[in-house]
């Protein structure tokens, strides 16, 4: 074998300080564009680690065939006997907002109510008076086509009575997600905690001035606001979105977020929960593409991508012990 890493990709850019970390170190490793790519079952696999990096928002970019592709070559890979960090498990749970919703009733974790649907008629009646609600589609994907709802007749007038009306609402795969909505207070934001191997790596708060795209890569919400994302907002907000180290987060939430991180078969990621009037966390988003933002990194006294690098080399360790 020729690598000793191969590393799953869709965007160059958010790729690009994992493959200067892994350069720097030395690391025999290949990069696999999920752009333009073919691949055959009964070749497979062509080194003993990979390393999943796709993104449920590739459509948004013009990519859309690179996740059903990064799902079957996954799976493929691993019925092979390649190991697959963040594979095909952990891409089907980031796929799926109704599956995150499902892991966490099944765990006993306060999260939003929600409803997958494909029909506006049969979602008006299922869901009753809980107004206001955002919709979003199930798929996920940077904060893409989210909006937020405030009656049926409004959800009418965005979506249309059927799925052939609105289409580029509907898109990737014609399945949106109403979802409870939780007011937060507006100077304390929502929480995000990236997770690396089974630890915390660091906690963020991010201050969104009501934008709904919170990607952490600095390509998409650069400090200074000029955002060279592909994930358009309905209405931008004036102010750029704000991460903020976050030091004090609670014990309970890294454990709850250690739970998901494990039951969803995540080997890096980051979880979101924001603090509800009421005083619970609610928990609401599972990324398994985790964009780590270096510059809170560094509040704490490290480099994220080195710190990614480590645990890889770990894991390349680990596998040829294995193949020994």
């Amino acid at each position: 074998m020729t690598h000793d890493l191969v590393v799953l990709f869709e965007h160059p850019e958010w790729q690009k300080p994992l493959f200067a970390a892994l350069e720097r170190r030395g690391v025999r490793f290949g990069k696999y564009d999920l752009k333009r790519a073919a691949f055959d079952p009964d070749g497979l696999p062509e080194a003993g680690l990979y390393f999943n990096q796709a993104s449920p928002s590739a459509y948004v970019r013009g990519n859309t065939r690179a996740v059903p592709f990064a799902f079957a070559f996954m799976r493929s890979l691993e019925l092979g006997g390649a190991r697959v960090l963040n594979g095909s498990r952990a891409f089907a749970l980031e796929l799926s907002k109704s599956a995150q919703a499902a892991l966490m009733h099944r765990l006993g974790i306060a999260h939003p109510k929600s409803l997958a649907f494909n029909d506006v008629d049969t979602a008006i009646g299922q869901w009753g008076d809980r107004w206001p609600a955002l919709v979003k589609p199930e798929q996920g994907g940077s904060g893409a086509r989210m909006y937020l709802i405030h009656s049926p007749a409004e959800l009418e007038r965005l979506l249309g009575r059927t799925v052939q009306a609105g289409p580029d609402l509907w898109f990737p795969d014609n399945l949106l997600l109403l979802q409870e909505y939780f007011p937060v207070d507006p100077s304390r934001g929502i929480v995000r905690m990236e997770f690396l191997g089974g630890r915390l790596l660091y906690a963020m708060r991010v201050i969104s001035h009501g934008a709904f795209n919170l990607c952490p890569s600095e390509v998409c919400n650069p400090e200074s606001g000029n955002s060279q994302c592909a994930v358009p907002e309905p209405g931008p907000p004036a102010t750029p979105v704000e991460f903020l180290p976050f030091a004090e987060v609670p014990a309970a939430a890294v454990e709850t977020g250690l739970r998901l991180m494990e039951a969803g078969g995540l080997d890096v990621g980051g979880i979101e929960y924001l603090e509800a009037a009421d005083g619970r966390l609610i928990f609401y988003d599972i990324n398994a593409n985790s964009n780590l933002r270096a510059p809170i990194a560094r509040t704490f006294g490290f480099d994220p991508f080195e710190r990614v690098v480590d645990f890889l080399v770990a894991q390349i360790s680990s596998v040829e012990r294995r193949r020994s």
